[in-house]
């Protein structure tokens, strides 16, 4: 959906530049027509910032990549990399500081304020969010291969629990979160996988209902259509984002503090 959301603007884009469909804005306080079609169009936190005389540049998000937008005089558009005379890009700390940055505060803060589980230590540096189903075994493997960083002290995996992948999920996530204590339940469930985990509640509690839907919710919105989704900030702040069980190459920038 991320990259069909995408693809529809940057094809909107290039309809505009060949067909000329824009017209020139007389007004250059405005959001030039072009850039107007394409918010339209699901283009969002759109930002203008400084560009060659003649030209408006725009960042935006498309789906969920940062992109630049360049309004010629003509009021047609084009997308890309600006690059300088040494072929360097430009324009990468604009779109950084007006789209990247913020986009992934707001969404670290939604994860924050989500129903989540603690697993590990709460003082541990490195903290990383996961949607986990109780009956995902990507989930389970994923679980199993941060066992010696949560041990360490230096990770804390915070578990949005969704119940997606079968009829009982929601019940077992229901079961561990309505528990006096989440995180043994957690890890009852884990250590009891390959047995089938936790018993699932016959009755899912209102509140409970209401977390495991706000939660699922919130996976779709950040682009993950099944678990694990995993997210993680890298050096630069900036949220990364891991659909499935990571390959083994990938574990340890996954679990190190950047």
């Amino acid at each position: 959906m991320v990259f069909r959301q995408l693809s529809t603007i940057l094809f909107s884009i290039i309809t505009l530049l060949f067909t000329g469909l824009a017209a020139a804005d007389s007004n250059s306080n405005e959001k030039p027509a072009a850039i107007k079609q394409l918010e339209a169009q699901g283009l969002r936190h759109v930002h203008e910032f400084d560009a060659p005389e003649g030209v408006r540049a725009f960042a935006g998000l498309g789906g969920d990549q940062p992109v630049a937008i360049y309004v010629l005089p003509d009021g047609s558009a084009v997308v890309g990399t600006r690059l300088n005379s040494q072929a360097q890009p430009v324009d990468e700390a604009a779109l950084h500081e007006l789209v990247a940055k913020p986009i992934s505060q707001e969404q670290w803060a939604k994860l924050e304020a989500a129903t989540w589980v603690q697993d590990g230590k709460s003082e541990a540096p490195r903290v990383i969010y996961t949607f986990t189903d109780a009956n995902c075994p990507y989930c389970h493997l994923f679980w199993e291969a941060a066992r010696p960083w949560v041990h360490s002290g230096k990770v804390q995996l915070r578990h949005l629990m969704v119940g997606v992948i079968r009829p009982d999920s929601a019940g077992k996530a229901a079961a561990i979160l309505a528990a006096d204590n989440p995180s043994e339940a957690l890890l009852e469930n884990e250590n009891a996988f390959d047995g089938g985990g936790i018993t699932p509640l016959a009755t899912i509690p209102t509140e409970v209902a209401t977390a495991l839907e706000e939660n699922r919710d919130l996976m779709m919105s950040m682009g993950f259509r099944g678990t694990p989704g995993i997210v993680v900030l890298d050096s630069e702040g900036l949220v990364q984002k891991h659909n499935g069980m990571p390959q083994a190459e990938d574990l340890d920038d996954i679990f190190k503090q950047p």
